[in-house]
């Protein structure tokens, strides 16, 4: 499998015990849509290696305590820290059709209601703060908050996003 067919759930973020179990923080909205996990991969030298889990147990925030088959001891799960966690597209839950996840952005024309067409989305960035649409405009990368009142609406069939971009945004980023 390649990254092309996965996401990333999570990472790995620390050692925990000495019996070869680990935390993983995960970067979902629903981790009890993945409590049941049997196995995951994680990133290892740019390759995504399988990894067979003896359990996979929900912890509070966003976390999962989880113990790999044959990894028993500290020794050898201490370089699996800050690997990443990937799961194929084929594992992500059913969506409602106003819904989406944030991958599927990537490529989809940005519309604003009085300046028309704006771009292609190239990046979605996931920040604790708040969700942007990284959009190209005249060959500069343009920051779009994904927030109500200025995403209006997302067509998935069609691949384009509408917005009502606040009064002066794309000026911002189009001065020299």
């Amino acid at each position: 499998m390649n990254k092309d067919q996965s996401f990333q759930l999570g990472y790995v973020s620390k050692v925990h015990g000495l019996r070869g179990e680990v935390m993983i923080v995960l970067d979902v909205d629903y981790p009890e849509d993945y409590e049941t996990l049997e196995h995951l991969f994680l990133e290892q030298k740019s390759r995504l290696v399988p990894f067979f889990l003896e359990h996979f147990v929900l912890q509070p925030g966003n976390k999962a305590l989880a113990k790999f088959e044959d990894l028993n001891s500290l020794d050898q799960v201490e370089d699996l820290v800050g690997l990443g966690v990937y799961l194929p597209l084929t594992a992500l839950p059913e969506l409602k059709d106003d819904q989406y996840f944030f991958h599927e952005l990537i490529g989809f024309e940005v519309f604003d209601e009085t300046e028309g067409l704006i771009g292609p989305i190239q990046i979605v960035y996931d920040l604790e703060t708040q969700n942007l649409l990284g959009v190209t405009h005249k060959e500069k990368e343009v920051l779009i908050p994904m927030q109500d009142g200025i995403i209006q609406k997302v067509d998935k069939a069609a691949k384009k996003v509408y917005c009502r971009l606040p009064e002066g945004l794309l000026e911002i980023y189009l001065e020299d």
